[in-house]
């Protein structure tokens, strides 16, 4: 099994199903935690240099941070509803405790932080929603924590793409630190596929083939980008959620297409899929 695919495991003591850390991923920036809790069940994130962005996947749950509370936020109970998700913004040296008022799955991505930014809610109205691209290059996104919001080192993104479409495509990268071409970002996806039984394709590789592997994903699983091109594909079927943590140096999202593939953003392919 590659060792850039962390799999899906039943909640632990801590009721995580992945624990993703810089040591882990043989990276520098990037940690992600997944929990799944019944209601009524609590855990708590201790304070640390870390920023974090705590992402309701799916449920609903009270956040308490040494200054606020956020009292029974949430709004679906599935990704595949494609309703904007709730999170929870936590500045660097502050704890957060969290209880689950419904069944709860929640992500909490975290990088290094600075205090530099106030603890605050993201719900609905604060996160934009764009299609991108055409045809069997279609997705939907919701933009939770964009480069353009205030954070010091995070980036936090979800993605729905339909059954036979391709994903982080044509392929790009973003692991050199070489601005304004493009940013050093680590990377992780945390896939969901609906019906739950399915899966998708995940490719990482680098120009160079150094890095060339190829994984099928299955529902909650977890793809490690460290570097190089990570174009994903669904099967019939199955259509795809994923939810994106990056983070690096430079909290710029700034990347390279991969010239070979680059023509499936032309308006040419575009026509072409909006004549059918």
């Amino acid at each position: 099994m590659s060792k850039l695919l962390s799999k899906y495991h039943a909640p632990d003591a801590q009721k995580r199903t992945q624990h993703i850390t810089p040591k882990s991923a043989n990276w520098g920036y990037v940690h992600f935690d997944v929990y799944e809790l019944q209601q009524g069940e609590s855990i708590s994130l201790p304070a640390t240099d870390n920023e974090m962005c705590l992402v309701l996947v799916a449920g609903k749950a009270t956040i308490k941070t040494p200054a606020q509370t956020f009292e029974n936020i949430g709004d679906r109970m599935d990704p595949f509803e494609r309703k904007k998700p709730y999170a929870v913004y936590v500045t660097a040296q502050e704890f957060a405790e969290v209880t689950a008022e419904t069944a709860l799955e929640l992500a909490v991505c975290r990088a290094k932080g600075k205090g530099t930014y106030p603890t605050r809610l993201i719900g609905p109205d604060d996160i934009g929603a764009e299609q991108r691209g055409h045809g069997f290059n279609k997705r939907y996104v919701h933009n939770i924590l964009p480069d353009d919001k205030a954070a010091d080192s995070l980036l936090v993104v979800e993605v729905f793409t339909d059954e036979g479409c391709t994903s982080s495509y044509p392929s790009h990268k973003h692991d050199t630190d070489n601005e304004p071409t493009e940013t050093y970002l680590e990377e992780t996806y945390y896939h969901r596929l609906n019906p739950s039984r399915g899966f998708c394709m995940q490719r990482v590789y680098t120009d160079d083939r150094k890095l060339d592997e190829c994984m099928a994903v299955y529902n909650k699983d977890v793809v490690m980008v460290p570097k190089g091109y990570h174009p994903m594909a669904t099967v019939a079927g199955y259509d795809n959620y994923y939810l994106n943590v990056m983070a690096g140096p430079t909290r710029k999202w700034l990347f390279t297409w991969e010239k070979d593939h680059n023509w499936v953003n032309s308006e040419v392919y575009a026509a072409k899929h909006r004549e059918k």
